[in-house]
């Protein structure tokens, strides 16, 4: 095909061969226009010895199409083995995952009705980093990183999607009475950048209560936006109190690259049955063709699986003897979207896509705008972390106190980020790894050779620490938390 687009498909483990190849059948027998290159990914490629799950040629076929349709995958347990889906959407920049979740009543059961609500999630960043330690005997971190360009990136995306889908209303959902600098950027990134869609309502709920809404009353949602581990948990909730989230499909979407998929894993128990639903990776075939200029295609499958679920023809994990007729496996349930190609349903809503550029471009492609100049940046003092096995928080005050001058004092001890020290409460648990605030002594930015000459100090006294943080100010504004309790 002279206008075919090229693609990169992986089948995947457990039941991602099967609802793979249900969704090909049914993207070729609509016209799809796709020239397919094809990789191994996942468990067998983890199992060969690679840890990433995928090997060198498969990204010079991602490089060459900049278009991926997976299969869902099995990630072994333990080894070290990273998530492949996190490694993807990084390496290729899939900033943006979006996530439809839809309600089919009265076909599909589901206690929301009328729910249509898009969970636009942050991709690359937060507690995604993946970045981890044992710092102590019985004290593991991971690091919650939150950039402002990454949270620019997403939120102006949730709203050119709400802008260009003819959508209503943006929420972001964060935890910013909590987590006031990382949660507390998001937020204020979305209020700033919501200034310049005054055409859109927008919202923000702290994402506890937002979420409990979200699970009572989706309806009064449209489009959410929202950090990276919210974003997961929530989208999982969306689509199932839709229906199942054996529905739902997902586009990962980049500057350059874009990645589609079913929300769903691998399910290894149901692999080789002929028992799986496609519709989840089928949907995110129809994002993929929306995506890459074949909207009339996307239009023309979406049709006919709302014709297919209109007419009760179910696969075993929406089956509902009350309104389903028939009850199909994966491949009956392909022919069945098949036979229905060019139908439209009767009581569901039926879809329609633009014709015209990827419907994905403008989110892509957020305006330019000039870079913000650079902080003054001062160093104020330290935190050293210290492995204390006695846990006497009193005791290794009156150790590391004196060996904290001449540019530090030390100021305050915590556990598990509360304050201990000074008049710490007797009923407050201590842990075995304490954080030591060391400020500057004098007033004024400190040198870097203090910290590397307090480290001296307690390397020489035997105090063991597991890592050091800078404290800064930025523009005269404080760049750390207090203590809890401080």
């Amino acid at each position: 095909m002279a206008d075919a687009v090229p693609i990169t498909v992986a089948r995947g483990d457990g039941i991602g061969p099967e609802i793979m190849d249900a969704t090909l059948l049914i993207l070729e027998k609509a016209g799809a226009r796709l020239q397919i290159e094809e990789i191994d990914i996942g468990e067998k490629v983890y199992l060969s010895g690679n840890s990433a799950g995928i090997a060198p040629s498969a990204w010079d076929s991602l490089k060459r199409t900049r278009v991926f349709l997976k299969a869902p995958i099995t990630t072994p347990q333990g080894g070290g083995f990273k998530s492949l889906n996190v490694t993807a959407r990084k390496t290729l920049g899939l900033y943006a995952n979006v996530r439809p979740c839809v309600s089919y009543y009265p076909f599909v059961r589901t206690k929301h009705p009328v729910m249509d609500v898009v969970i636009v999630r942050e991709n690359e960043e937060d507690l995604y980093a993946g970045v981890e330690y044992r710092i102590s005997a019985s004290t593991y971190e991971c690091l919650k990183l939150i950039t402002q360009p990454g949270s620019e990136k997403i939120v102006r995306y949730a709203f050119e999607y709400a802008r260009r889908n003819k959508r209503k209303k943006v929420t972001c959902f964060t935890k910013d009475n909590i987590m006031k600098m990382t949660d507390g950027l998001f937020h204020k990134v979305f209020d700033e950048i919501g200034k310049e869609y005054p055409d859109l309502q927008q919202e923000h709920w702290i994402v506890d209560i937002g979420a409990a809404k979200l699970a009572d009353s989706p309806e009064v949602f449209d489009v959410i936006v929202m950090p990276n581990l919210y974003g997961d948990v929530l989208s999982d909730v969306a689509a199932q109190i839709a229906g199942s989230v054996g529905l739902a499909g997902s586009a990962n979407i980049g500057q350059n690259y874009a990645m589609f998929e079913a929300i769903h894993g691998s399910a290894p128990r149901r692999a080789g049955q002929n028992l799986a639903n496609p519709s989840g990776l089928l949907l995110g075939g129809v994002m993929m063709l929306v995506h890459i200029g074949q909207p009339e295609i996307a239009e023309r499958v979406h049709n006919a699986w709302l014709a297919t679920l209109e007419d009760g023809v179910h696969t075993y994990d929406i089956y509902d003897p009350t309104v389903s007729k028939e009850k199909v496996g994966t491949k009956e349930f392909a022919q069945a979207v098949v036979s229905r190609l060019g139908k439209r349903p009767q009581k569901l809503k039926p879809v329609a896509y633009a014709a015209g550029p990827p419907a994905d471009a403008s989110e892509t492609k957020a305006p330019s705008k000039p870079p913000r100049p650079a902080p003054v940046r001062e160093l104020k003092g330290a935190d050293v972390f210290v492995n204390w096995e006695s846990r006497d928080s009193d005791a290794l005050a009156a150790r590391i106190g004196p060996l904290a001058g001449p540019d530090f004092k030390l100021t305050m001890l915590t556990s598990r980020g509360m304050k201990v020290w000074p008049n710490g409460l007797e009923e407050t648990y201590r842990g075995d790894q304490f954080r030591c605030r060391h400020m500057g002594a004098k007033d004024g930015p400190l040198p870097y050779s203090a910290i590397a000459a307090l480290l001296g100090r307690l390397a020489d006294a035997g105090i063991s620490f597991a890592q050091v943080v800078s404290l800064y100010d930025f523009d005269g504004e404080r760049g750390y938390s207090l203590g809890q309790g401080e």
